[in-house]
C-alpha cells in the first residue's frame, strides 16, 4: 500500500515538472513581433509569430523585437546656425526593425545610438544654414537627417523611416529683431502697394484724360467736316436752283409775251427796291430820270437781248 502511495506522488511530482518545463519551454510570438533564441548562449534562430517549443534546458529566448514603427523623441539641444546664432531644436525620429539578429547583436542599444546619431547630424545640418532659412528649409534639414541615419543604422538590422522637426526656438532677444524686421518688411510692403495704387490711378486718369481729348478732338474734326460738307451741299443746291431759274427765264423770254412780261418785272423789281432805299435811310437821293421808266426799261432790254459776238 505504501509503494503504491509513493508511486502516486511520483507520478504526480514528474506531472508537474513536465508541466514547468511546457510551461518554460512553450514559446507564443505576438504578431509584429520576433524572438531572438539562442542555444547555450549562441544565436540559433528568429522565431516569428505563432507557438513554438523550445529545447528545454538549451534554448532560450534571449532578444525580443517589436517589428511595428517605432517613435522615439528626441530632446531638446542647442545648435548653432552658419551665423552664429543659438537656436534649441528637438523633433521626433520613426524607425522599424528590419533584422532581428542583426538589431540583437550588432548594437547593444540601437534606439539609444539613433537618437544619440540624430542630434549630432541635426546639429551638423543647422550649421549649414542661416537662421532665417531654419524655418524654411525645415524639409530639406529632415531629409538630411534621415539619409545620414539610414546609412549609419543598416548595419544594426534598423531602418530610419522619417525624421520631423517639433521646434526651433532661437533666443528671446533674436525673435524681438525677428518680430521688428517682419514689422519693417510689412511697412515697406503697405508704401509699395499704396504708390503702386496711386501711381496706377494718376496713370489711368491721364489716360482718361487723353482718351477725352482726342474723342473730343475727333468729334470737333468730323463736326467741321460735316458742317463743310452741309454748306458746299447748300451752295451747289443754290447754285443748282439759280440755274435752273436762268434756264427757265432764258426759255419764257423766247416765248410769246415774254419781252413784255420780263418789262413788268423790271419795271416792278425797280420800284420795290426804291421803295426799300427809302425805308433805310433818312436820306433820299432821287434819279432825275425817275419819271423816264421807260429808258431804264430799254436799257435792260437791251442789255437781255444783247448776244455775244454782237460787239465789233
Amino acid at each position: 500500500m505504501m509503494i503504491d502511495n509513493f508511486a502516486f506522488w511520483v507520478s504526480i511530482a514528474v506531472a508537474i515538472v513536465v508541466v514547468l518545463v511546457i510551461f518554460k519551454t512553450a514559446v507564443v510570438v505576438p504578431q509584429q513581433s520576433a524572438f531572438v533564441i539562442e542555444s547555450l548562449g549562441k544565436y540559433s534562430r528568429t522565431l516569428r509569430a505563432g507557438f513554438h517549443i523550445l529545447i528545454p534546458f538549451i534554448e532560450s529566448s534571449a532578444y525580443k523585437h517589436s517589428l511595428k514603427e517605432l517613435a522615439f523623441d528626441i530632446p531638446e539641444q542647442i545648435c548653432i546656425t552658419k551665423d552664429n546664432v543659438q537656436v534649441g531644436v528637438d523633433g521626433v525620429l520613426y524607425l522599424q526593425v528590419m533584422n532581428p539578429e542583426r538589431a540583437s547583436y550588432g548594437i547593444t542599444d540601437f534606439a539609444f545610438a539613433i537618437s544619440q546619431l540624430a542630434q549630432t547630424t541635426l546639429r551638423s545640418e543647422i550649421g549649414k544654414i542661416d537662421l532665417d532659412r531654419t524655418f524654411e528649409e525645415r524639409g530639406s534639414i529632415n531629409a538630411n537627417v534621415v539619409s545620414e541615419l539610414d546609412k549609419a543604422s543598416d548595419p544594426w538590422g534598423v531602418k530610419v523611416l522619417r525624421y520631423e522637426i517639433k521646434n526651433i526656438n532661437p533666443p528671446q532677444d533674436v525673435l524681438s529683431a525677428m518680430e521688428k524686421q517682419m514689422r519693417a518688411e510689412r511697412e515697406k510692403r503697405a508704401v509699395i502697394l499704396t504708390s503702386e495704387g496711386e501711381r496706377d490711378a494718376n496713370i489711368n486718369e491721364a489716360e482718361g484724360e487723353k482718351q477725352r481729348v482726342i474723342k473730343a478732338s475727333e468729334a470737333a474734326k468730323q463736326q467741321q467736316i460735316n458742317e463743310a460738307e452741309g454748306e458746299a451741299q447748300a451752295i451747289l443746291a443754290v447754285a443748282t436752283a439759280t440755274a435752273e431759274g436762268l434756264r427757265q427765264v432764258a426759255s419764257s423770254l423766247v416765248a410769246d409775251g415774254g419781252d413784255s412780261a420780263m418789262k413788268l418785272r423790271i419795271a416792278e423789281s425797280y420800284v420795290q427796291q426804291f421803295g426799300n432805299l427809302a425805308k433805310e435811310g433818312n436820306t433820299l437821293v432821287v434819279p432825275a430820270n425817275l419819271s423816264d421808266m421807260t429808258s431804264m426799261i430799254a436799257l435792260a432790254s437791251n442789255i437781255i437781248g444783247k448776244k455775244p459776238g454782237a460787239e465789233g
